[in-house]
Order: C-alpha cells, then sequence, then structure tokens
C-alpha cells in the first residue's frame, strides 16, 4: 500500500515502537477521564481526538450535561494548565487576552505593564461562546488561529501548547451572537453532547451525591502531549484513506459539477481546513486505538463532527425536513 507523510526522523521501527507506547499512554488517559465523566465516552474520544490533533472542539449540548467537568478532567490528566471564562453580551476583549496599566515607581517614572489575560493558559474553557459580542469573539479567534495576541501593537505569544474547549447551549439563541462562519471554520471537530445513558446516570448519582468526590489522576505532562501531537504528523496514511477524505470534503461543496442532490440542499460547503481536519483527526484516532494507520473507516466516523459546521443547508432543504446528518449520511455512504 503506497503512503504518504513518511517520517525522515525516525526509522520504521523507531515509529512503530512510539506509536505503540503513546498509545498505551492514551488508554489510561481514556481509562483516567472516563473513571469520572460517565456515559460520555464518544465526547471523550472526540475532544481527546481535537486536542491530539493540534485544535480546538465546539461542545454543543444541553447545561447540566457535565461540560465544564469535562474541561477540568482533561487539563487534570493531561498535566494542562486551565482556566476559564464565563461568556457574557459585557464581556470586552481586555476581559479575555489582558491589558496595559499604568504603574509609577518610587522615583515617579510612570510606565505601562501588561497584565496577562486568562487566555494566557494551556486549555481554555470559553464557556457560552455565543454570549460575548462578535468584537470579543474576533480577540479570541486571533488567540485560537495565531496562538499569540496583540496589545498596543505589542506581541504576546500564548503558552505551549493551547487549546480551546468551548461550549454552546443548542436552545438558547436569544441575546446570544452566532458565531460566523471564520470562527466555526477554527474548531477542529463540533461535539455534540448527549444525555447519558440509565446505567451510566445511575452511577453518576451515586458518585456526586456521596460523601466522596471522584478526582483525576495525571496521566500526562504537557510535553508528553506535544511529543504525541508531533508523533500523529508522521503516522503515514494510506492512499485510499487520502482518497476517501478528498472526495468527501469535496462531494459536500455545491459546485455546478456537483451532484444534483447537493447542489439542491447544500447553500456552501466545507473549505479545505476540512480536509486538514480530517487528515489529522484520522491520524489522531489511530493512534488512540494503537494502530500504526488511519482507516476509510475513521473518515467515516469523523466525518460528522468535522464537517457539521462548516456547511449550510439551503432553504428548500430546511422546508423539506431535511437535516445535515440526512446530508452528511448520504455523502459517507458513497465511501463504501
Amino acid at each position: 500500500m503506497q503512503t504518504i507523510n513518511k517520517t525522515a526522523n525516525q526509522s520504521d521501527a523507531k515509529i512503530v515502537e512510539t506509536i505503540e507506547e503513546t498509545g498505551s499512554k492514551l488508554a489510561e488517559v481514556r481509562t483516567a477521564i472516563g473513571d469520572v465523566i460517565f456515559g460520555q465516552q464518544e465526547v471523550v474520544d472526540l475532544a481527546l481526538t481535537a486536542i491530539l490533533s493540534g485544535g480546538h472542539a465546539l461542545l454543543v449540548g444541553l447545561p447540566g450535561l457535565a461540560k465544564t467537568k469535562l474541561v477540568e478532567t482533561f487539563a487534570n490528566v493531561l498535566g494542562l494548565a486551565e482556566m476559564r471564562i464565563q461568556f457574557t453580551p459585557d464581556l470586552m476583549p481586555a476581559d479575555i487576552v489582558g491589558s496595559e496599566v499604568l504603574e509609577e515607581a518610587k522615583d515617579g517614572k510612570r510606565s505601562f505593564r501588561f497584565i496577562k489575560g486568562p487566555v494566557f493558559c494551556q486549555l481554555l474553557m470559553a464557556d457560552e461562546i455565543n454570549r460575548a459580542s462578535p468584537r470579543t469573539q474576533s480577540a479570541l479567534l486571533q488567540a485560537m488561529q495565531e496562538h499569540h495576541v496583540t496589545v498596543a501593537g505589542q506581541r504576546y505569544d500564548l503558552p505551549e501548547p493551547f487549546h480551546v474547549l468551548a461550549t454552546q447551549n443548542p436552545l438558547e439563541q436569544e441575546g446570544t451572537y452566532p458565531l460566523p462562519e471564520a470562527q466555526l471554520d477554527r474548531f477542529v471537530l463540533q461535539i455534540d453532547v448527549p444525555y447519558p445513558d440509565l446505567e451510566s446516570e445511575r452511577k453518576m448519582l451515586f458518585a456526586t451525591t456521596g460523601t466522596v468526590d471522584e478526582a483525576s489522576k495525571r496521566v500526562l505532562s504537557a510535553g508528553e502531549l506535544v511529543a504525541a501531537q508531533k508523533l500523529i504528523r508522521q503516522i503515514p496514511v494510506g492512499e485510499s484513506v487520502v482518497d476517501a477524505v478528498l472526495k468527501l470534503v469535496r462531494s459536500a461543496r455545491p459546485d455546478p459539477d456537483a451532484e444534483e442532490f447537493v447542489r439542491q440542499n447544500i447553500a456552501w460547503g466545507p473549505s479545505p481546513r476540512a480536509s486538514q481536519a480530517l487528515m489529522l483527526g484520522v491520524r489522531a484516532r489511530a493512534l488512540m486505538d494503537g494502530r500504526l494507520a488511519p482507516s476509510v473507516d475513521d473518515v467515516i466516523a469523523l466525518a460528522k463532527p468535522v464537517l457539521n459546521h462548516r456547511m449550510a443547508l439551503t432553504f428548500a432543504a430546511r422546508a423539506d425536513g431535511i437535516t445535515l446528518d440526512d446530508v452528511i449520511a448520504r455523502l459517507t455512504s458513497n465511501l463504501g
């Protein structure tokens, strides 16, 4: 099988050994998170996939589904410095990135000193991100994309690694500012957070209403996470997987030569960032499972979280009751 992106830094045997060791460590990470977060294994796996891919994730779910607890647990298990911002309409950019203050020294000299905002962390929880104004969202957008902020013409680099796990309530839209397409595209994955199943909710009841609060244990350090992120970019990808990624993303665009179903139901489709997200995501998914290379099944599994926020339906499609899930299912069925 032909592969792309073979590493020139390590021998094949060394790559295999490193993948197996990292896969075993990531299995411990998933177990440690699962000991605290009940009934959300797919959500955990997708969030971990986004972080291993070096990107950000948007968690969409109703209140009370442990989204905040999930981010806190990720920070503890992965050894990351974590901060949380509760987004509100009156939140200003300076409340996120920081600001300069004028200080006077003992000798009477005055100077400005930059006080860093909460964005200077390794894992940022942006709670209810769509409640902030577009001006504030744009400040976060620069941090997400560029990994630095600019205040008074001065550049300040963010810590490494830097990831944003943002949350959004899918129901309450009054008083919110929908995220622009440019910012949505910066999220590697959109992760839908469902209700837990019966047994998981039963287990949660006893774990959270007793006298002992289960605490997560640290499994990785920030340095080890960065090493895993670099390893992912060295994992070989078969030509069949590359073809599946390109076919899926390109088939979701309503171009003149696209099939009639796509032209009638999709208003606008995914950009090349979707292809990049899929390429990194399938590698991360393979690494988490301890596999040496991704498969087409990984592409199908990640199609919805990668494409869901990068596409829009036409008015006619919405009127006919067609959903994005229907469209994505139709597109993935062609990958068989």
